[in-house]
């Protein structure tokens, strides 16, 4: 939806002239404005009320970064930059709140460290420690301008664009002056706007001047070159086609700033300037406005207001325009959407937080644990992109306070919660003396010895078994009752390093996990490899196995043999690596029948071989007999086909049959003489019979197909009443002595009922196509 345009816009106050400030602020000005933190309420024993936000310190200047902290005490506070501890000193104060003033912000120099930098504010008491997010602090600056304003020359009526740029921390502030004097800001014709761009519409003789730009932060003030701006005499008043001078420029924004979209048009007669977006959607109303002749403000901004807008400069009356486009990206720092929740668990069970934060880009969560940073191992582990930490067989030394910290390049957020271990009275304590010896090579024997205290309560003991090598979601558990210190755990792999620990369990719950132990199983030869062969030719063999990696491990990889059945020795070994699949075999004799032979090894010694007897001989008769085959199920379904084709044939000739030999309906005077002709089909032109034809009554149908007649028993065709069945085949009552299988070739049909008269005309006979009208046998006319 294009956005309206306004006569007179009222200018947004925040791109009105301000005031100048002077370089150096009170201290009060500096300081950053109090943000509560998000993670209070969600671990009542400890919680941040204030953290520090990012901040812009002029050199030699006071600054105080904020932090107060409530929660259960003693607390403690203290503070980290750049993730070290910051010593107290004479440089800086920690306040009775928690805050940390710096009393002369400083740079580098003289050997003396900077003061920039992240800073956290760190709290702690008796239930965990927590820390702030980062607070990044940077040192005030300004730049030499990189671009100065250019004179310009601009027709009476027309526009005049002025524009410099300059960096600085903070951004700094752009005004404009007119030979040495502010401008009037009051006058509509003139459009300020925050990067620095001055447009003057509607140029009068009055406007022409030297123009200044003028940035200004609390670091310094900077003024730039002077641009003359000279005004013609007016323009000829020819038309001008719609031209775009200054187009929209992508940018970057985040959440709450307000976006400055910049369109200058001209033209005559003057352009209409409208915005729209490129995917269609509505820009809206809401904190929307045009300033000057086009420029589109979007105050407080959000994430819905990313997009590619287009500004169209259209001719009046016409559909004229010319376009220019733009992309605005607005980032949002992160914040959550679900707060970890402080829980209570009992000891040897499964404690569970959830985090999950939105923001633009997505964020990247961590887990810290006392303000230390917690990934995944042992029994620790996260899941869902980091949103899901879990902690197995939890014990009292996993009693913290646990921060979930998400972070993206617009900001981050930190909440907080407390695991709290239930240690119920009277468990016992975590088995001891736990051994573990390898029997053989599947098998490890693990032993132990009772706890040493509230031992008459247990009811079994739980043994816990992994790999060394793999992670512990892996781990599988075995059940031993409890009067069994010993357990004999099989199936397991040979050659490998295995985990072991113990529990032991009571009714009211487990005990603490005993100390692992690891063991590893004996090795022994390998199994024997599965093997295939593949004929690749009448001299070539490929065969075929699948490659165990393993075996580079430990020294070993597989050995082929082969020779010709009645050979007395073999060929090889042919020393394979452990990762190959394959191997082909040439040069053999076609006639001979071969032995081959994989086995694997290691350094336990050869394994147990895969034995194949291989006949080369005719490979190539094979080879025939297979397209023989192939040639034979070939003609089974042409004759399908043809059988097929020739069953629908005859259905369609009983069909036809019938529907002749019917009775006419209508009086006999009415009847068509041609009806009971058994081929009703004339050869002559315009319908009428031929004169050789010969019409059939009903009497000449007894005749020619008499009751009972043994060589026509099919007494049906003399009463037209009685229909035939289609099921059975009519066919029969006429002998085809020709018959070629090729369509439009005629044959000659002779009818046995035939009489001595002329022969019939030639039939045309062909196979039969799905849908192909069938007629029967002509009878001759002679009949």
């Amino acid at each position: 939806m294009a956005a309206p345009r306004t006569a007179s816009p009222r200018r947004p106050p925040e791109l009105r002239r301000p005031r100048l400030l002077p370089p150096l602020l009170p201290l009060l000005l500096l300081l950053p404005l109090p943000a509560p933190s998000r993670g209070l309420g969600h671990s009542a024993e400890l919680a941040f009320a204030v953290e520090p936000n990012d901040a812009v310190a002029v050199p030699g200047q006071p600054i105080m970064l904020g932090c107060k902290v409530e929660g259960t005490p003693p607390v403690q506070v203290s503070w980290r930059k750049n993730g070290a501890e910051l010593p107290e000193g004479t440089h800086s104060t920690l306040l009775a709140n928690g805050s940390l003033l710096i009393h002369h912000f400083r740079l580098e120099q003289g050997g003396s460290p900077s003061d920039e930098g992240d800073y956290e504010c760190v709290a702690q008491n008796r239930f965990g420690l927590l820390v702030s997010r980062k607070a990044r602090i940077q040192a005030a600056t300004m730049s030499d301008f990189h671009v100065h304003p250019q004179a310009t020359i601009g027709e009476e009526g027309g526009v005049a664009r002025f524009q410099c740029q300059i960096h600085g921390l903070p951004k700094p502030l752009i005004t404009w002056e007119k030979n040495r004097v502010p401008i009037d800001t009051d006058d509509e014709r003139y459009t300020l706007l925050p990067k620095g761009v001055l447009q003057i519409t509607g140029l009068r003789p009055e406007d022409s001047g030297v123009f200044h730009c003028v940035a200004s932060n609390i670091a310094s003030v900077r003024v730039s070159h002077g641009a003359r701006l000279t005004v013609s005499g007016s323009g000829s008043g020819a038309y001008k086609e719609p031209t775009i001078l200054v187009g929209p420029e992508n940018l970057t924004l985040t959440v709450h700033q307000t976006a400055v979209l910049e369109c200058v048009a001209t033209g005559n007669p003057r352009p209409i300037v409208s915005w729209s977006r490129l995917d269609g959607r509505p820009i809206g109303v809401e904190g929307i406005q045009v300033l000057g002749t086009g420029n589109l403000i979007i105050s407080d901004v959000t994430v819905q207001h990313s997009g590619v807008y287009v500004c169209a400069a259209n001719r009046p009356g016409t559909r004229v325009r010319r376009t220019a486009q733009g992309r605005l990206v607005v980032q949002a720092p992160a914040e959550f959407v679900q707060h970890p929740q402080s829980i209570s668990r009992p000891a040897g069970t499964t404690a569970m937080f959830t985090c999950q934060a939105q923001g633009e880009p997505p964020p990247h969560v961590t887990w810290l644990k006392n303000g230390q940073v917690l990934g995944p191992g042992g029994h620790v582990r996260l899941k869902n992109n980091n949103s899901t930490l879990s902690i197995s067989g939890v014990g009292p030394e996993d009693e913290a306070i646990y921060q979930c910290v998400a972070e993206n390049i617009a900001g981050s957020s930190q909440a907080s919660a407390r695991l709290t271990v239930l240690w119920a009275e009277g468990l016992p304590g975590p088995p001891r003396n736990v051994r573990a010896v390898s029997v053989s090579s599947t098998e490890v024997r693990v032993s132990w010895s009772e706890p040493l205290a509230h031992t008459k309560e247990i009811i079994g003991y739980v043994l816990h078994i992994r790999k060394a090598a793999d992670s512990p979601k892996l781990e599988y558990q075995e059940a031993v009752s409890k009067s069994t210190f010993q357990h004999l755990v099989r199936d397991l792999e040979p050659s490998t390093a295995y985990s072991f620990y113990i529990k032991a369990y009571t009714p009211r719950g487990a005990s603490l996990a005993s100390v692992p132990t690891l063991a590893s199983t004996l090795g022994e030869a390998p199994l024997p490899p599965p093997l295939s062969v593949r004929l690749l030719g009448g001299s070539s063999l490929q065969l075929l196995w699948k490659p165990w990696p393993r075996l580079a491990q430990h020294n070993g990889g597989f050995k082929l043999f082969y020779r010709p059945a009645s050979a007395a020795s073999f060929t090889g070994p042919i020393l394979l690596p452990g990762t190959v699949s394959s191997y082909n075999l040439s040069q053999l004799d076609p006639s001979t029948v071969y032995e081959v032979k994989l086995l694997a090894y290691n350094q336990h010694g050869d394994g147990n071989a895969t034995v194949r007897f291989v006949s080369l001989k005719g490979a190539s008769e094979r080879t025939g007999i297979v397209i023989g085959i192939h040639i034979g199920v070939t003609c089974i379904v042409f004759c399908v086909l043809f059988l097929l084709f020739g069953q629908r044939g005859r259905v369609l000739l009983c069909k036809d049959v019938e529907n002749q030999l019917s009775p006419p309906q209508g009086p006999r005077s009415q009847r068509d003489p041609g009806i009971l002709a058994l081929n009703g089909v004339s050869r002559g032109e315009g319908g009428q019979l031929g004169r050789n034809e010969k019409h059939v009554d009903a009497k000449e149908l007894e005749q020619l197909f008499p009751t009972g007649s043994a060589g026509h028993p099919d007494s049906r065709l003399t009463d037209p009443s009685a229909p035939a069945p289609c099921g059975e085949t009519q066919l029969s009552m006429v002998q085809l002595q020709g018959f070629n299988l090729g369509a439009g070739r005629t044959t000659e049909a002779k009818s046995p009922f035939a009489g001595p008269g002329p022969a019939p005309e030639p039939q045309n006979v062909g196979l039969l196509s799905e849908g192909q009208a069938t007629q029967p046998p002509a009878v001759p006319a002679s009949l």
